[in-house]
Parts: structure tokens; C-alpha cells; sequence
């Protein structure tokens, strides 16, 4: 009797060996990078990042400026960042960002702020607009602002128009293209795949469902979409030219202009940028270099000038602690923000992502916090599922039944659902560039029996009414159609109410300016659908005095981390910075355009716009299938 295993058995066998050999030396890997780094923490002291006493604060930035980071496990990230590996979508804090330039204003050590924007990628205007006041205020101390760079998106150039001097490379490139509102139509394609998509929705202007049933965009659409990107577009262009000193003719929207003013500039976009006076000076990364150094001295290799990057100056300045070294007041009083921000989804959602009981849960927090006096409700978000909207909006309510004032403060977007969880708030503020309204709402569902017959695939059966066992292969009848329809009517005359009863308005009123249209939060404010135009910090204040507070601080409240993250942390933290510290060439001027290009190749773009269309659909889990998001929601 033959007692070897038989091939198979071995084979697995070797497999199971191999894989537990691997899962052994990556455990192993992990606990050694962790030891060695927490020895490095402990033998280098408490101080291992420093400012230097006269040096470059560098504005390094990359990645999408947030509200609010995706949730990331800690453990991956200090790996990532341990192992020099490049986030897959950075992100970056609003807030951080702002944090960072006020303290460098009031430190003495910070001599210049360099913007090195190579790495930023989408911000939006609103946010923008919050960065550049900071920036400005910096300016305010004296001191310089230098931004620098081999090309600038539009984005980029925002930021670096507050600067005292511009430098580009005579080789880089910079056209400011203006704001524009494309996406894909599957109408054809869905057709020639026999798919019958079924769309219910309420709304003239309501066109997050036309990429389904439309090979272009409808008059509607354009009509609704030209009006408030030319208010982003009109906006950006006084900003910039008020700072540069020209006017706001000088954006060559005309491409024969813009085609003349290139050929007079040698073909050159670097020339074309100085010449229309985008941009101060042509330099080459050593000239920009070598000018640093004039301005702020070499740093302790010598090879290039004296910096600190933003990352390393939030680790660097980062403290419980008061300016003195004391302990500052703290004010019992609170007011508490809670940011909204991303698509809003039913269930209890990560943050980056709205979900309609995740976001409950923290404004309920606040209602049972004595402390909390005052709630400012940071929304940026464009909609999502109406079920989840409306169970934050009852959260809302309780708030100031509770005598809690709740101001809404509006980010880069607060539409279709973001507006619904805004309109219950005491007083509603937006930026001038919020984009917001989109009051309408809409059901989609597919069903493929016709894709599916090709195939020879068929559906069949019995049933005790005449909606059991409906499914994504069967057809959809029209009774079936009428009551989703119905349904969908029921949720916009509920929105419109909502919206009435809260600002004052009538229902026909609303209607009037609702129907799924966007509108700037310029237009909203002289439509009636917002208070007062301001930032997060108006809003605060607003907060404060709605709950007459003399002496308060803020609070945020956000999702608790679960135990393993907070023990992981609590390990890494100090760890963390050492990484920080030891990577090197984090400001020299080392821009690697291949992966920081602010124009992605056409094939990325392309597979891009149909997996960013695609994928929110995907997201979709109202429990009534009724949706108030507004697509239309970005302008590039």
C-alpha cells in the first residue's frame, strides 16, 4: 500500500508552508520596524524636529484639500510612510493648512513662507478662498510669501497669486483654463447592451439621472450650469487680478487671443505666463535655489536653503500647551463642530463619508454634552441618499428643542441632501463659491432581461401579489413604475416643505427656485436660501452670540477611534515623527512632474470619469431608493 500523500495533498501542503513562511517574515517585518523606530524615539529625546532659527516655512502640499480625512488604519499609514510609499489619494486638512500659516505668522524663527504647490491637487474654490485669507494675513506680519514652481493648475495658481513674488521654470507651463462642467452619457452604450434603465424624478433642473437616459447634456442642464460657473469663473478672476494688479480682461478666454499671445511669446507657456504677468520671474531650480539661500540662509548639509516642510512644522510645534509653557484656559462653555462631509449614505458610514446614522450619532453627543452650548453643522457635501438626510435633520431638530442654537456653515458644496440637513439649522452661512441648492430628487433602477434573453437567460415563476419576487430581471411594469414615481413625487413636496417651513417661504416660493437647479452661494443668499455669506469662523461666532456666549472654545466632535487604533497610535505617535524626520528631500526643490502632474494622461482621465460616475452609483443604499444628490456638483 503506497502511504506518500498524493500530489494534490502535497501541493497544498507546500502552498500552506509558503504562506505561513511569508505571514511569519511580514509580522516580523512589522514588529522590528516598530521597535526600531520606537528606540530611535527614545534614545534621539523628546525633540527630534526643530525649527530652524531663521528658515523657509515650506507649503509642501499634496494631495485634495478636506474637510475631513478618509479614515485610514494607523498601522498602514506609519508603513507607508515608514517605507517611503506614496499614498494612493493624499489628502490634506483644511484646517492644518490654516493652523499652520497662523502660527508661522507669530514665529519669529519662520522668516519666509515658500508655496510649493506641485502636489496639490483638487481643493475647490471655497476652500481656496479660506487658505488665501490666511495667507494674506501672513502677509499682513511683514513677512514674504514665494511661490515657485515648474507648472501651476489653475487650483495652484489661485494660491500662489497671494504671493509677494511668482517664480516659474523657463521650461514650465501654466493656462488658466477656466471652470467647466463635462461628464460621460451611457444612453447608446446602455441601448446597445439592452439594458432598460428606469428613471422617477422631480426637478427641471434635477440632471444627476441624464447620463442614463441622454447622449448630451440638456438645454436645462447648460442653461443652470453656465450661470453659477460663470459666478465661480467671475469670482476667481477678481480675486486673482486684484492681487496681481490687471484686470479681469487679462484671462484670454478667447482661444484666437490666446493662440496670439502664445505665438508672440515664442510658443513658450513660461513667456506666456510672465508676459501677460501671471508670473514674476523665470527661473531654474538651482536659480530658485540659490535665492533662497540669499534670503534665508543654507541648511545643516548645505546643499540647499534653510526650510521646514508643513508636515514637520505641525509635528514640531504641536502642543497641549500654551505659548508660556503653562497649561492654557480652557473656557467650560463649548461650541461644537461637526463636520458632514462627503456623500451621503444610509447606515453608519466612515469619515470622509456622510452616514445618516454615523452623523446622528455625534450631533446626539452634542445634545447630551452640558458643555456644548452651541453647534456649528460643517457641511460639504452634494447629497446622497433623502432616508439619511432626513434622519440627520431630526437630529437637528432635537438640537434646538434642546435650547441649542445650530448654525450650518457651507464648505465647497452643500447641495440637494447637503442643503436638506442645512435648511432646519437657526442661520445658515455659505461662501460666496459655495455651491449649493439642487432641491430636487430622483430614483434610478436598471433591470437587464432584455440583455439577459440574448444570453438565452430568462425569468419565470409564480406569486402571491403582483410585486413578489421583483428583481433587476424582470421587466418593470407600469404599476410598478407609477408607485415609484409616486413615491418620488411624495419626496420632493416633502423637501420644498422642508425648506419653506425653515426659511420663511412659501411652497410655491421654493418651488420656484427648487426643481433640482444649482446656485452659488452668492445667489443663494439673494434668493433667500441662506443667511449670511462667511467661513467656518463667522459661523462659530454667529453660534456664540445665538447662545449668548461671552467666553467659550470650540469642540469637535467626531468619531470615536476604536480601542486597537488608539493603542496603536499612542505607540506610533513619537514613532511616526522620527520616520518623519529622517525622510529626506521633502522641500528641495525635487518635483517629480511624472507623478505630480496637475493634468493627468487622457487614458487616466477617461478611466477616471467613468469610474468616479459609476462608483457613486454603486454607493446607493436608500432603503426607499430615493436620492437628492447633485451630480453637476464640480467644476474643472
Amino acid at each position: 500500500m503506497n502511504n506518500n500523500p498524493g500530489i494534490i495533498k502535497r501541493i497544498f501542503s507546500s502552498v500552506w508552508r509558503a504562506l505561513t513562511f511569508t505571514r511569519s517574515v511580514v509580522v516580523n517585518l512589522v514588529f522590528f520596524i516598530l521597535l526600531f523606530a520606537f528606540i530611535g524615539v527614545l534614545l534621539s529625546g523628546e525633540e527630534q524636529i526643530q525649527v530652524p532659527k531663521k528658515t523657509a516655512l515650506v507649503l509642501n502640499l499634496v494631495g485634495d484639500v478636506v474637510e475631513q480625512k478618509r479614515e485610514v488604519d494607523p498601522m498602514e499609514a506609519f508603513l507607508s510612510e515608514a517605507m517611503e510609499q506614496k499614498e494612493d489619494k493624499p489628502e490634506v486638512l483644511l484646517s492644518d493648512i490654516i493652523d499652520v500659516i497662523g502660527k508661522a505668522k507669530k514665529d519669529d524663527r519662520v522668516a519666509i513662507l515658500v508655496l510649493q504647490l506641485q502636489g496639490l491637487n483638487k481643493a475647490g474654490l471655497t476652500k481656496l478662498q479660506d487658505i488665501a485669507v490666511a495667507l494674506e494675513d501672513f502677509k499682513s506680519s511683514g513677512k514674504q510669501i514665494i511661490a515657485l514652481g515648474d507648472q501651476f493648475s489653475q487650483d495652484q495658481y489661485y494660491l500662489a497669486s497671494t504671493a509677494n513674488d511668482i517664480w516659474l521654470n523657463p521650461q514650465g507651463f501654466m493656462l488658466l483654463d477656466g471652470y467647466g462642467r463635462y461628464k460621460m452619457y451611457f444612453k447608446s452604450a446602455l441601448e446597445k447592451l439592452s439594458i432598460n434603465q428606469h428613471i422617477f424624478r422631480v426637478g427641471t433642473f434635477k440632471s444627476a439621472v441624464e447620463p442614463f437616459i441622454r447622449d448630451d447634456m440638456s438645454d436645462a442642464a447648460k442653461e443652470a450650469n453656465k450661470l453659477w460657473l460663470a459666478d465661480l469663473w467671475m469670482q476667481y478672476k477678481e480675486d486673482v487680478a486684484k492681487r496681481r494688479g490687471f484686470g479681469v480682461e487679462n484671462f484670454d478666454e478667447n482661444i484666437d487671443t490666446l493662440v496670439s499671445k502664445f505665438s508672440a511669446a515664442e510658443s513658450s507657456f513660461a513667456k506666456y505666463a510672465l508676459n501677460n504677468n501671471w508670473v514674476d520671474q523665470l527661473k531654474s531650480r538651482q536659480e530658485m535655489r540659490t535665492e533662497l539661500i540669499d534670503l534665508v540662509g543654507k541648511n545643516k548639509k548645505g546643499d540647499s536653503y534653510s526650510h521646514i516642510g508643513y508636515k514637520n512644522y505641525i509635528a514640531a510645534t504641536s502642543s497641549p500647551l500654551g505659548d508660556s509653557g503653562e497649561l492654557t484656559d480652557v473656557a467650560s462653555d463649548k461650541v461644537a463642530i461637526i463636520v458632514a462631509k462627503g456623500t451621503i449614505l444610509d447606515g453608519t458610514q466612515k469619515p470622509g463619508t456622510i452616514g445618516g446614522d454615523s452623523t446622528a450619532i455625534l450631533l446626539r453627543k452634542a445634545r447630551n454634552n452640558d458643555d456644548v452650548k452651541a453647534v456649528v453643522l460643517r457641511v460639504d457635501s452634494p447629497g446622497g441618499s433623502a432616508y439619511a438626510s432626513e434622519i440627520i435633520r431630526q437630529e437637528v431638530e432635537l438640537l434646538k428643542k434642546a435650547g441649542k442654537p445650530v448654525v450650518a456653515s457651507m464648505g465647497t458644496y452643500a447641495a440637494s441632501g447637503g442643503y436638506w440637513i442645512s435648511a432646519p439649522a437657526d442661520k445658515i452661512y455659505a461662501a460666496p463659491s459655495t455651491i449649493t441648492g439642487s432641491i430636487g430628487i430622483f430614483g434610478m433602477m436598471m433591470t437587464f432581461e432584455d440583455s439577459l434573453s440574448k444570453m438565452g437567460i430568462h425569468t419565470d415563476g409564480v406569486g402571491t401579489t403582483d410585486i413578489a419576487g421583483f428583481g433587476p430581471t424582470q421587466e418593470l411594469t407600469p404599476g410598478m413604475a407609477n408607485l415609484f414615481q409616486l413615491s418620488i413625487n411624495r419626496g420632493y413636496q416633502e423637501f420644498i416643505q422642508l425648506v419653506a417651513s425653515n426659511r420663511n417661504m412659501t411652497v410655491e416660493e421654493v418651488d420656484a427656485i427648487a426643481q433640482g437647479r444649482v446656485w452659488s452661494g452668492k445667489k443663494a443668499k439673494e434668493l433667500g436660501l441662506v443667511d449670511e455669506l462667511g467661513n467656518l469662523t463667522d459661523a462659530v461666532v454667529a453660534a456664540a452670540n445665538l447662545a449668548k456666549l461671552e467666553h467659550y472654545d470650540t469642540l469637535l466632535i467626531e468619531k470615536e477611534q476604536s480601542s486597537r487604533n488608539k493603542i496603536v497610535q499612542q505607540l506610533l505617535g513619537k514613532s511616526a515623527s522620527i520616520v518623519s524626520y529622517f525622510t529626506p528631500g521633502e522641500a528641495q526643490i525635487t518635483i517629480d512632474l511624472a507623478t505630480n502632474s496637475a493634468r493627468s494622461a487622457p487614458l487616466s482621465q477617461f478611466i477616471n470619469m467613468m469610474t468616479s460616475q459609476l462608483s457613486q452609483i454603486e454607493q446607493f443604499n436608500d432603503p426607499q431608493g430615493r436620492y437628492t444628490l447633485c451630480v453637476a456638483c464640480s467644476a474643472n
